[in-house]
């Protein structure tokens, strides 16, 4: 799956925000008053490019595991980039101001990028591998598969520093990365969909429920992966 490229020049700041208290016009407003809109083009830009690095990075390790283990580690891969408001939104949850100091220094998850995997065991051994590029330094670990949120949510987060290599300097953008197994990423999907439901009725034997299908879904995985080692141990 190619690298979408966004072009940092014509960032849309046109659309206006979910409750219409502030646009992403008054966002470009804000930026050029304190001159910093071209910054934070620029600023963009570094972060889709360590998507990129990324990305090459995990399709590097398929390829190799790949031939080495006859099977792909990982499914699929999705990549996302914070919008502005998105930006504006976390910051002002913080009760920070919305600028390229405070965006560096104090969102760690603007870019990133998604792995999903068949297996849990191939959740271990990518971030592994990852983690020990000598490129790579990771800055935080997250492991709620092995401590699930109380909703039930699993996932494996990553973030890391990956450098870029511009015309003039190298330098180190954070990335945030998620491994998931396929089923773990389709229950976090229809979670994340019902959460946002206004007026549901019943709302804690739902969440209940959601807990108690995380649950099911971790069992199947480990289930899966058995299944898998047993196949493996009769090739060999």
């Amino acid at each position: 799956m190619a690298v979408k490229h966004v072009d940092y020049s014509k960032i849309d700041f046109a659309k206006q925000g979910g409750d219409g208290s502030i646009t992403h016009s008054d966002l470009e407003n804000l930026l050029k008053m304190k001159d910093q809109y071209k910054d934070f083009q620029l600023l963009m830009m570094k972060y889709d490019c360590a998507l990129s690095e990324v990305r090459t990075k995990l399709d590097v390790l398929n390829k190799e595991l790949s031939l080495r283990n006859n099977r792909n580690p990982f499914e699929a891969i999705k990549m996302r980039i914070k919008t502005p408001m998105s930006i504006y939104n976390k910051l002002e949850a913080k009760g920070l101001d919305f600028s390229l100091d405070n965006i560096k220094k104090n969102i760690s998850d603007i870019a990133g990028i998604r792995v999903i995997c068949s297996f849990v065991d191939d959740i271990y051994m990518l971030a592994d591998c990852l983690a020990k590029q000598d490129d790579i330094e990771v800055i935080q670990k997250k492991d709620y598969i092995e401590k699930p949120k109380k909703s039930g949510y699993r996932s494996l987060h990553l973030i890391i520093e990956v450098p870029i290599f511009l015309t003039q300097e190298k330098e180190f953008m954070k990335v945030e990365v998620q491994f998931r197994t396929i089923a773990m990423d389709f229950w976090a999907s229809l979670e994340h969909k019902m959460k946002y439901k206004k007026n549901i009725e019943n709302q804690d034997v739902i969440s209940d429920d959601l807990k108690f299908s995380a649950d099911l879904i971790n069992q199947l995985d480990l289930r899966m992966q058995q299944i898998r080692e047993k196949i493996d141990a009769s090739e060999e």
